[in-house]
């Protein structure tokens, strides 16, 4: 069959704005943003349903048959049309049915998947260099001429709970020891575990866990690379919540491919274990069907990562988190699709490191 026969449709992934007095058009599948004109929109919207390029060459008939063939072929170099069918069109269409509820504003999750990240490597001058010219904006707001209440200060309090909330600290040192297997349970069942069931009119029986979530939908899943865990093989794992057991995955894990994982900074090779956590969107959209239940999606997964860094302080472990991630690398040796489920964040934990002539440690603090 020739090109002339094959049968094109638009991207569905697709935003158009206007930048400079420029007339762009990003899809956000594919991360790819070109600048454009009133009548590539015209071609884009006459291919809104798979049709030929030589239909496209007669209803264009104003526009020389060459000019037209030769935008078409623009168009499918930037995938911005695609072969219906295809793989490209399978997955462009696949986001647009399981995303529609948020669409277009959910394009955001995808338009800044794989951000590229300032190596490690580059020297203190140039990362300056990236920094706007302008000041650094106020990091506390103050009402000024208003009336204020000066509170009581106080002490960090005995309490373990204020204790472990004023310990807390982003770890980039590990000692090279082993986690416990308990631990790395405690900090999964605390986290993302089942605490229990509640009863309700509507929706039936809902779990609900340490950490808050609309309409007790709890998008959030958890996957364990286990790289040093006393008890357990090292390979990778997904935390089934309900029944609160690990299921082990085909991926290979290494401490190179968990610094890879996180935009190749090279600490969190020196983590005992990860947690990558995603998202299963459809929980959540299925009952908040506008597209600010992303924000939702989001902030729940912050809380978890919260209850996870307070916990592993509360076992005496070194934890820390990051959103500087290589997407598709993960979500790839998952074996996700990146749409249906995606990769939000990762948390990790190591060994606490040793001040000079202590050992490594690891157990509940005191």
């Amino acid at each position: 069959m020739g090109r002339a026969s094959l049968k094109l449709q638009s991207a569905s992934c697709r935003i158009a704005y206007w930048e400079a007095g420029e007339l762009r058009i990003a899809n956000y599948l594919t991360r790819r943003t070109f600048s454009t004109n009133s009548v590539t929109l015209d071609l884009l919207r006459f291919f809104s349903s798979p049709r030929t390029i030589r239909k496209a060459v007669f209803e264009f008939g104003a526009y020389s048959s060459q000019s037209v063939a030769r935008a078409i072929l623009q168009l499918i170099d930037a995938q911005l049309l695609l072969e219906h069918g295809s793989v490209e069109w399978e997955r462009d269409q696949l986001l647009d049915s399981s995303w529609r509820p948020w669409l277009p504003e959910g394009g955001f999750h995808f338009i800044t998947k794989d951000t590229p990240f300032v190596p490690e490597s580059w020297p203190l001058e140039e990362k300056m260099k990236l920094l706007p010219a302008t000041p650094a904006p106020p990091q506390f707001k103050k009402i000024r001429g208003a009336d204020v209440v000066r509170l009581p200060s106080h002490e960090i309090a005995g309490d373990t709970f204020f204790e472990t909330l004023h310990a807390r600290r982003t770890h980039r040192e590990f000692a090279r020891g082993k986690v416990s297997l308990g631990n790395v349970s405690r900090l999964l069942q605390t986290t993302w575990g089942v605490q229990g069931y509640f009863e309700t009119n509507v929706f039936g029986r809902l779990p609900y866990k340490t950490s808050p979530s609309g309409g007790a939908r709890h998008p959030g899943e958890v996957y364990l690379m286990a790289l040093r865990v006393e008890g357990l093989e090292r390979g990778m794992y997904h935390y089934q919540a309900r029944d609160n057991e690990l299921a082990r995955l085909p991926a290979k894990v290494s401490p190179r491919l968990a610094s890879a994982y996180c935009a190749d900074q090279r600490y969190f090779a020196g983590a005992a274990a990860l947690f990558i956590m995603t998202a299963v969107f459809a929980r959540t959209m299925w009952k908040y069907g506008r597209a600010r239940g992303y924000r939702v999606v989001l902030l729940e997964t912050g809380h978890l990562c919260q209850t996870f860094c307070l916990t592993a302080t509360r076992l005496g472990l070194a934890p820390f988190s990051t959103a500087a991630l290589k997407d598709s690398l993960i979500e790839k040796d998952l074996g996700l699709d990146g749409i249906s489920e995606s990769v939000l964040y990762v948390a990790g934990v190591g060994l606490v490191a040793a001040r000079p002539h202590e050992p490594a440690r690891e157990g509940r603090r005191r």
